[in-house]
């Protein structure tokens, strides 16, 4: 499989080979603007100046000031868009108007989740910690040229964390509702060999809410995260990598709705993933290339015990599900005279176990894909342009069913004006798709006397996506605008065929529109204030979110998004965080209610605010140094739920103390 398109990869020497090499001394002057690198929009290392889609970068800074444990949480204070967030480690994140799936294989959702820039192999981001992590990049929008399906709302990417310097750590602390928690980490750089990595347990009891109601089996008795990278230089441009991820969670409360609180319904959740890197470059960094193998598994369990039954559907019999996934990739990059180019080969595939039918499924999916930009204007205009061809095969194995193929070629085209070395100017038209699952291509099974078949006639779910912006930084003042416009058409949905059977159907369009909008200043630089006291605004807002078929709001979006808050940071080791999240009101199915057809209700906005600080009172080159951290999260005891009828804890506490050599 990999031969027929390894040559692929060496389209970018092909047409560099072509191009005459210009002398840096006769290269005009570009903008003195210099800002970050990143890596997501490109897949390979540009500048932000470079990048024609709005995107967002949360530093390892500010992981630390975050009260979030996980990206879930952290997701939730950046008022991204809708969080289903349910107690037992389960968190569904939303840009858009779309979001991941907490359920089954993240092929399924409608944002991506990467780690270190492939796919996570879940779309419960309760199952990614933050401890290792050195930032999170977010493609708010369609990331399917670079990445294949799933990416139609937006993409995170989680970057693990490298050594760079020798350094320990230790902290421990704890809290409110029986909270306690631990963590050892440290990073290694001697010697051509690098090494960064943290492990981290804690657990926790059950919660009281914003409206003082004890909500019982919400605890978790075991949770522990590992993430680890370690890598060997053999050159200045060579390295070859192993990261290591694994998150696991022991007797999750898994609580049901408040007013129906089982008390002995559990989950277990398990994720681990392994991957091994080859990056290099030529002395001239005029060639890039990287190879990569991963593989790991997402594993889910329930047990409902007929003990506590308060709605009468536990069984008594434990369910699971659990996802294998391995997969490769394969991309060169070149910086030619006249542009840079990137081509690539992705493979991935996925086999599923459920305890339900269909009980066995695999998904492959090979894809090529062509990245080029191209600076013009002395360097000030950069035309992005991609293409990706994916092919997809699917097979029902358990019952037997059928195997289909489908493929899907998928444009993007941006353009990033830098006005003048404070603003640019940014243009954007991509697609985005998401295939079919197995069953709902070649599902061909009965259950509870009722046949499900597969449509083999199905279209992936398909969206266009046109947006514009603007970003501008002078000093500390950071701010961008951007708006977007976006067709979703395809739907998949449920459906029944003359015959009784049960199969799917695109049925549904609908449009999304918004603005997204992003400010700080450090209020200190205009008075040379030797404090750092900045103010930060984010928000979403979208102007239409429409189903055409019924002509009303989407389900489960919020039409405002909002988070706001103001850092004061001496730089010396004292810190003050506040933020506050506004989620706005949505219309949601009431399945509380236990009403068939399920009802639509509203459910209510919130506002949560929390607060963080820390203080370093010990700095020795003998002894390391030592800080005392402080939460308070939900400060105001906002009684609030991301999801109708799971409300989430009221205020609460934790206290910590971290050493650090």
């Amino acid at each position: 499989m990999i031969k027929k398109y390894y040559p692929a990869l060496f389209i970018p020497v092909l047409l560099c080979s072509q191009a005459q090499a210009v002398l840096a001394a006769e290269q005009a002057s570009g903008p003195a603007m210099t800002d970050e690198l990143v890596v997501t929009a490109s897949r390979s290392a540009e500048s932000q100046r470079e990048v024609s889609a709005n995107l967002t970068v949360i530093n390892r800074e500010e992981l630390a000031q975050s009260a979030g444990r996980n990206v879930g949480e952290l997701l939730a204070e950046k008022g991204l868009g809708h969080v289903q967030q349910y107690p037992g480690a389960l968190t569904a994140i939303g840009i858009r108007g779309f979001r991941t799936d907490t359920h089954g294989n993240d092929l399924q959702g409608h944002v991506l989740v990467l780690l270190d820039g492939r796919r996570a192999g879940t779309g419960n981001v309760a199952k990614l910690m933050t401890r290792n992590v050195e930032r999170i990049e977010i493609i708010r929008g369609p990331g399917a040229v670079q990445y294949g399906s799933a990416g139609m709302g937006g993409v995170v990417n989680v970057i693990t964390r490298r050594g760079t310097e020798n350094s320990l750590f230790v902290e421990a602390g704890g809290g409110s509702f029986d909270q306690a928690e631990g963590s050892i980490g440290g990073t290694v750089k001697q010697q051509g060999f690098d090494f960064a990595g943290a492990y981290t347990q804690r657990t926790y009891g059950d919660y009281e809410t914003g409206g003082g109601d004890r909500f019982y089996n919400t605890g978790v008795d075991y949770e522990s995260s590992l993430s680890a990278n370690l890598g060997y230089s053999f050159s200045e441009n060579n390295r070859l990598g192993v990261i290591v991820n694994r998150f696991e969670v022991d007797e999750a409360g898994n609580p049901g709705y408040l007013s129906q609180n089982d008390l002995d319904d559990t989950s277990d959740k398990k994720n681990y993933s392994i991957d091994g890197t080859y990056s290099g470059a030529t002395l001239n960094d005029r060639y890039q290339w990287l190879v990569r193998y991963f593989f790991g598994k997402d594993e889910n369990s329930w047990k409902s015990p007929i003990g506590s039954d308060p709605t009468g559907w536990d069984t008594g019999i434990p369910s699971s599900n659990e996802t294998d996934q391995q997969g490769a990739q394969a991309q060169l990059t070149a910086d030619c005279a006249f542009a840079t180019l990137t081509a690539g080969f992705d493979w991935l595939d996925y086999e599923v176990e459920n305890s339900w039918t269909p009980r066995k499924t695999t998904y492959s999916n090979p894809a090529l894909f062509f990245l080029g930009k191209s600076a013009l204007l002395e360097d000030r205009l950069t035309v992005n342009l991609g293409l990706r061809y994916d092919w997809y095969e699917v097979e029902v194995k358990e019952p037997a069913g059928r195997d289909e193929d489908q493929t899907r070629l998928t444009p993007k085209v941006g353009l990033a004006w830098m006005v003048s070395d404070e603003l640019k100017l940014r243009a954007q038209y991509a697609e985005a798709f998401m295939m079919p699952s197995a069953d709902q291509l070649a599902a061909d099974f009965s259950s509870f006397g009722r046949r499900t078949v597969g449509n083999q006639d199905l279209d992936p779910e398909k969206s266009t996506t046109y947006e514009g912006g603007l970003d501008y930084g002078l000093g500390s003042l950071q701010a961008a605008l951007t708006y977007f416009h976006t067709d979703f058409e395809d739907k998949i949905i449920s459906s029944a065929l003359a015959d009784g059977s049960s199969s799917w159907q695109n049925l549904g369009d609908a449009t999304i529109a918004g603005f997204e909008a992003e400010l700080s200043y450090d209020l200190g630089e205009p008075f040379s204030w030797s404090w750092e006291v900045r103010p930060y605004l984010g928000m979403t807002i979208l102007t239409e979110y429409e189903d055409k078929e019924t002509g009303k709001d989407l389900l489960y979006v919020s039409g405002t998004n909002l988070a706001a808050g103001l850092v004061v940071n001496n730089g010396e080791g004292a810190m003050v965080r506040f933020n506050l999240a506004y989620s706005g009101k949505q219309d949601v199915e009431d399945w509380e209610s236990g009403s068939f057809p399920t009802p639509i209700v509203e459910l209510d906005s919130s506002t949560v605010a929390d607060l963080v600080a820390s203080y370093r009172f010990l700095e020795s080159e003998t002894y390391g140094d030592f800080t005392l951290r402080g939460e308070i999260r939900n400060l105001f005891d906002e009684e609030y739920a991301y999801v109708k009828g799971y409300p989430l804890p009221g205020i609460s506490w934790f206290v910590g103390l971290r050493w650090q050599y």
